[in-house]
């Protein structure tokens, strides 16, 4: 799939809300053999060579909804330019958002942009058991007002109906693509569009309860201008790219390479399973939590770690935390305001992150999409060579330079109890990790 200058067209654009979900998608697009390049600048598009998938990730998904807006509009201008095939709308499974966005305007920016009729807002990842039914979205059995989730300081998620939630946030009309469309096929789903957008529906929430819904609804939407959902459904497209001739069909899983130098942890995520990882870490190896309350300013706040963190590096891996439970976050929020206290813990973590890497870190797993974010921004990093997919929070990428470093930049609430420690040490010898 070439364009006039030789260059080739990508078969997939992908706007990500944040760098955790971004690397994600590449990865598993990576695994399933579809090569993929992962910035997070949109001027580097233009630069990239013939590959079929690219992703821009940048940390929009909690900034005012404008500049959310005028910067994914900037990424996939970028990727359109290129000839970008469809372009596809990452967000969380958690469908993180307020009722001023980020995710209504945001489509609505990318509708007017591609030219499509109508799109679809697939968050399920029935593996994980985020899961729609009638429009709700469910962690598990809860719906996700009952979860955990209703208390995330920046996104706290209080009403399960999606349709609500995405009708607040845009004057374009929602509908509902309703499980029994979803099981009945993609002819019959194509029907329901077709009967809804009549009556001036625009926008479908999708239903998803099993991996089989997936695959119907990545058939229906392959050839679409403009998909959004999570990761979760990007992983049933290749096989329908590969039997259309879109992509040359691989079982390539490119490796990355070993990288040396200490190790650590930087949790900025409240999430519970961010927490219950912190916990399992202190088991082997010493956690700094910093008070935000009693930070003083961001350079002494620094100082403070730096002199923690000093004396015990050389003996191993360390963590640095700004996370804390719901209780203590809404003190600090009453302190900071809501958007303060995020920039504060995400200002000292990325300030952090520079000197220690001066100081010879070099592997990094970093907990929280947003911290995430501040992290690679305060690095300088533009883009990164990603890893095949290892499972839920367990992406991993590197620079690609003379001196590289390794990066896990993991969801809060995603991977397993064990991850910081084993994650570091995959770093060291990924042959062993894949």
């Amino acid at each position: 799939m070439k364009s006039c200058k030789g260059i080739m067209k990508p078969v997939f654009g992908v706007v990500a809300d944040d760098l955790t979900g971004g690397m994600e998608t590449a990865a598993m697009l990576i695994a399933a053999g579809i090569d993929c390049a992962f910035v997070t600048d949109p001027e580097l598009v233009a630069t990239i060579g013939d590959i079929p998938a690219i992703v821009v990730a940048q940390k929009t998904r909690v900034i005012p909804a404008d500049e959310a807006v005028a910067r994914s509009g900037k990424a996939a201008r970028a990727l359109l330019a290129r000839g970008a095939r469809q372009i596809f709308f990452k967000y969380c499974a958690t469908f993180d958002s307020t009722d001023r966005g980020n995710i209504g305007p945001v489509a609505d920016m990318l509708m007017q942009l591609t030219g499509a009729d109508h799109t679809a807002f697939c968050p399920a990842s029935p593996s994980l058991r985020r899961t729609v039914y009638n429009g709700h979205l469910f962690l598990g059995t809860e719906l996700i007002s009952d979860s955990p989730k209703r208390n995330d300081p920046l996104t706290p998620m209080t009403d399960p109906d999606l349709v609500r939630v995405l009708q607040r946030q845009t004057p374009t009309r929602v509908g509902l693509l309703a499980h029994p469309s979803v099981s009945a096929g993609p002819a019959h789903l194509e029907q329901a569009i077709a009967s809804a957008t009549g009556q001036g529906v625009r926008y479908f929430i999708t239903d998803a309860i099993y991996d089989r819904d997936l695959d119907v609804l990545a058939e229906l939407t392959s050839d679409w201008k403009l998909m959004t959902g999570n990761a979760t459904i990007v992983q049933h497209y290749p096989a329908i790219w590969k039997a259309q001739g879109l992509v040359a069909p691989t079982s390539n899983r490119a490796r990355l390479p070993a990288v040396d130098g200490s190790g650590v942890v930087l949790a900025g995520s409240c999430a519970e399973r961010t927490l219950e990882q912190l916990a399992e870490f202190e088991r082997h190896r010493p956690v700094l939590r910093m008070n935000l309350l009693a930070a003083d300013d961001v350079g002494s706040a620094v100082g403070v770690a730096l002199d923690w963190v000093r004396p015990r590096l050389k003996d191993g891996p360390i963590a640095i935390s700004t996370s804390e439970s719901p209780e203590v976050v809404k003190m600090v929020q009453e302190r900071y305001g809501r958007e303060g206290a995020a920039q504060l813990a995400e200002t000292i973590l990325g300030r952090l992150a520079v000197s220690l890497r001066g100081a010879g870190v070099r592997r990094f797993v970093v907990a929280g999409g947003e911290t995430s974010g501040s992290i690679v921004d305060h690095l300088g990093i533009r883009s990164l060579r990603v890893g095949p997919y290892g499972g839920p929070g367990i992406g991993t990428a590197t620079t690609d330079d003379a001196d590289p470093i390794a990066l896990c930049l993991k969801s809060g609430k995603l991977g397993p109890v064990d991850l910081f420690m084993t994650t570091l040490k995959s770093m060291l010898n990924p042959e062993d990790a894949n």
